[in-house]
This record gives structure tokens, sequence and C-alpha cells, in this order.
């Protein structure tokens, strides 16, 4: 039996082509799908942010995880394998949040996490007797395996040595898309079975993908203690409230952590209490950003524009918070209602949906109707502050402000001009 993993790029929203994303990392999903697998069952990976997907095989199934903006591609690559005569099995966030779309262009949709019924279905295949949806329940963190690695290319990751410590979250932002997928509690693997499948690992370099892997600070601080020995580096994700626990950052960087995630979406109080993030503190976040400094940690923000109380002075403001706040790299987004969000739902319920194409939901399109601006407006801010803090000013600025830090001016440096060039390429 031929098992094809597909991890589809999306395609330029009104251009030829198609897009990756900057820094790619593998198709965890994918990789955990692979482990999922029985050993003689050949397995074949298709990542078309690396390369192009080959049509010229016919796989016995064909297996294709998506997002929102790559659903248009991922249904394209579908209908072609079953064209040829392929079994098509979609999954993934997007498929989940709208499985009666998804299905017009597979043989079965899996909503949500694979681990409880990916063995089913592939039984079910072989007896011809696949059903059109598998939904299983959340499986427990010692079912939580990790990927099968050797399916992934050798080279063309930005970090190949990904490891995920556990899914779920208990903030129920509205525009975030963990709930509905991963469920409204943390499951944590355990200590012991994170720290063998990195000590696996032929590297000293790791990114941890948890959407938040200081969900509980005494289970993180275990993790990191049991980290320390192993003397690797790493980043991650984390809310900035890390920022008020001094022991918590001191054992971070002790286990090796040099670059943290974080989602401060916006500097305006109002905005993160529209959304359900009012946890974030906006008066508090240059005294957390600085105690994450001060513990030799770079601090990557994330910014999200479109509020509804955001208006065209937004962007100017947020700006000067980051120049002051010496924020050393920022992913600026514009807030996109994800299917299956409560934010989709409330704008569908205001009709301020402007359009259905999947292919706009990356963040840098208005794909509904703003408050306070034109989606015009939006999107011509977001796209100069992202020129206006990866310009070589604002690059230099940032060289200038490493202080302490300034033993990371290389890598800032490289990472800065990359973000650069990945900013006039995405264009």
């Amino acid at each position: 039996m031929k098992l094809a993993l597909i991890a589809p790029a999306r395609r330029k929203s009104g251009k030829q082509g198609l897009t990756g994303r900057a820094f790619q990392i593998p198709p965890l999903s994918l990789g955990v799908i692979a482990s999922l697998t029985p050993p003689e069952v050949e397995i074949s990976l298709m990542d078309e942010n690396l390369h192009d997907v080959d049509f010229s095989d016919t796989p016995d199934l064909v297996g294709i995880t998506c997002l929102t903006a790559s659903a248009p591609r991922a249904y394209e690559i579908a209908d072609r394998f079953r064209a040829r005569g392929s079994k098509v099995v979609l999954g993934g966030i997007h498929a989940s949040a709208v499985p009666l779309e998804a299905i017009q262009h597979a043989d079965s949709v899996v909503l949500g996490e694979a681990e409880g019924v990916w063995g089913g279905l592939l039984e079910d295949f072989k007896a011809g007797t696949m059903k059109r949806f598998y939904k299983g329940a959340k499986p427990d963190p010692s079912q939580i395996f990790a990927p099968r690695r050797d399916i992934y290319e050798r080279k063309g990751y930005f970090v190949k040595s990904v490891v995920q410590t556990s899914r779920g979250c208990p903030f129920g932002c509205d525009f975030c898309t963990v709930q509905r997928f991963f469920g409204t509690k943390f499951r944590f693997r355990s200590v012991h079975s994170v720290v063998e499948e990195v000590r696996s690992l032929a590297t000293k370099f790791v990114a941890f993908v948890d959407d938040n892997i200081a969900g509980s600070y005494p289970h993180a601080k275990q993790l990191f203690a049991a980290l320390a020995p192993l003397n690797i580096r790493w980043i991650c994700q984390a809310p900035i409230g890390i920022g008020k626990d001094s022991e918590l950052l001191k054992s971070m960087r002790k286990a090796g952590c040099r670059g943290v995630f974080v989602g401060f979406e916006s500097i305006v109080p109002d905005c993160l209490k529209e959304v359900g993030k009012s946890f974030n503190v906006v008066e508090k976040f240059r005294e957390h950003v600085k105690r994450i400094h001060d513990n030799g940690i770079s601090v990557e923000g994330a910014f999200i524009f479109g509020f509804d109380h955001d208006d065209k002075d937004t962007f100017k403001r947020t700006l000067d918070f980051i120049v002051k706040a010496k924020i050393d790299f920022a992913q600026f987004g514009i807030l996109t209602p994800f299917p299956g969000t409560k934010l989709y739902q409330r704008m569908k319920h205001e009709n301020r949906i402007l359009t259905g194409n999947w292919e706009k939901y990356d963040i840098a399109h208005s794909v509904f109707q703003p408050a306070k601006m034109t989606p015009e407006e939006l999107e011509e801010g977001r796209r100069w502050i992202e020129d206006e803090f990866y310009s070589f000013r604002g690059s230099a600025r940032r060289m200038l402000g490493l202080g302490k830090r300034i033993r990371y001016l290389l890598p800032v440096l490289i990472l800065n001009a990359s973000y650069r060039q990945y900013v006039k390429a995405y264009r």
C-alpha cells in the first residue's frame, strides 16, 4: 500500500504561482500521521512549500492537511489525485471547521486530532468501507507521539527539529482556532517523553511549537529543569505574562531558551477586551519585555490590526511602542475571521464578511469591513508598519538597542535581513 502525505502551499491571491512561508518548518501533523501508520505501508511526503507535487504517481491513499489560506490549493490537489483513482483524506484546522465543504473534494474528512481514528480509517480503507467523516476523542497526552522525522526533507527547513509538548488552550480568544481544534484544556505530555524525544534529535537547536509552552508554570519549570542538562538552544511561543515571573525566566534561560514568540496582538486595551484577551495588560508590556531581555532571551512580537477600536493612527502608535520596547522581531497581521471561530460567527452575524475566497484569509488581506477605516486603509497600514520596521533604519536601530545582548548581534542582523527579503518576495 502506498500512502502520500501532502502539505499544500497556498496560491498567491490574484496572482499566478504558489508561495510558501518564511522560515518554513516541517509539517508536524503529517509526521505524526506517519508515526501512527503501520510500518508495512510505504509513505512519501510532498511538502509543496519546498517542492512541486508529483502528480505522475498514483498512490493508493492520499492524506492532505491544510490551513484556511491553503484550502483552495488543497482541494485542487485532492481533485487531481481523485481523478487519477487515488482515495483522498482531508484533515487539519480548515477541514475540521468546514467538513461539509471539504468532503466535496475528498473521500473522507478527519475532524480534529487523528490519534484516535487514523488506525481505524486505514482498516476501513483496506476493507473498502471508508466513512465520510471521522471524529475521535481528544487523545490523552500519553497517546501523543513524536513525528516520524525520516520522512522530512534533509534541507530546506529553517528549523527541522520541531517538538510539541502540549495541546489545547483554556483562553477563548475570539479570533483563535486553537480551542476549536485542540480543546479548552491544556494536555501536557510527560516531561520524560519530551526529554527523550529531544535527546533523540541530532541537533542542538530545537523549536518548541506549542501555542503556549508556559501554560502551566509549575509544569513548565519542571520541563525546563529537565532540559537544562541537555545543553541545547531553543525557541518557543509563550504569553507576555512570563515577564512577571523572574524564576520562570531564569529557568528558561538556563534550559537554553534564546527566543520567544509573543502574541501582544494590540497596544489598545479596548481591542484586547474586544476579543477576549484582556489578560494581556498593555501597561505591563514594556516592563515584561525588559525582564525577558534581561535574561538573555530575544522577543518576537505578533501584532494584529483591524479591531473595532483600531483607527488609522494605531499603526504609528504601535511602531512607537515597538521601538521603545526594543522588540527584536515582529509579525504584523490583519484580524482574520477564520471559519469556526467566535469572530467569524460575529462578523457573519453583523454582515461584515466581504469575501469567501479562502486564499485571502492569509492575515495580509482585509476580508471583512473594519469599523474605523476602509479595507484598503487597513491593508495599506499593515504594509506601512512592516516596511518601516524592517527598513534599514529600523533594523539598524534594533542593532544599536541590543545593549547587554550584543552577543546576539550577528543572528539578529541575519534574521532581520531575512525578514526584509521575505517581505519583498511575499508581495
